[in-house]
């Protein structure tokens, strides 16, 4: 039975296949010596997940569509704002992890929330001012137990949730959410 979608083979040297929805298609990332069968076969035995995700990424394309973009001034009162009142949360999450940070940057990014150097940096993107400040918290978390584990571990993890125990459910209306709000940016 044909396949109800399209998608893109990227063939390299790794070990398994992966299938990613990235911009609304299919992209399947393969290993050189597996035949367009066997990936076919895949497909076919995860047709109803691959289905969801798509659908789940048109709604969000159509939601993107319909939100305004922000004015340079607007964006410049988030950045304002963000530098305001993150640094005091992130001095506090600092505490209650027991981790040093260095420098906090503000930045206005269309992929990224945060991020954490390997010299303990810390920059967060200003359009998390337009989500639940528990989103913005969720993610000062996240960025500051990476001082002390630098990957994403169940260790790590277990890390973010004893200091933030409704972390899933923040990071979770980030991911339903966030391409709405990284839509407001005008490219």
């Amino acid at each position: 039975m044909p396949l109800p979608f399209s998608f893109r083979i990227i063939r390299s040297d790794r070990r398994t296949i992966g299938i990613e929805i990235k911009d609304g298609a299919v992209l399947v990332r393969a290993p050189r010596r597996v035949s367009v069968q066997q990936i076919e076969q895949l497909l076919q035995k995860k047709q109803t997940w691959i289905l969801t995700h798509l659908s789940h990424a048109q709604q969000q394309a159509a939601a993107a569509k319909a939100v305004t973009p922000l004015t340079e001034a607007q964006l410049q009162i988030l950045m304002q704002n963000a530098a305001a009142e993150i640094p005091p949360r992130v001095a506090r999450y600092a505490a209650l992890l027991g981790v040093t940070y260095g420098r906090i940057t503000i930045r206005c990014q269309k992929t990224r929330w945060g991020s954490c150097s390997s010299k303990g940096n810390l920059n967060f993107n200003c359009l998390l001012m337009l989500a639940p400040p528990e989103v913005l918290d969720s993610v000062i978390v996240h960025e500051l137990s990476h001082r002390k584990e630098m990957n994403h571990s169940p260790r790590f993890y277990a890390l973010v949730r004893s200091v933030y125990p409704a972390y899933d459910q923040w990071h979770g209306w980030l991911k339903a959410h966030g391409s709405e709000l990284l839509s407001r940016i005008q490219t």
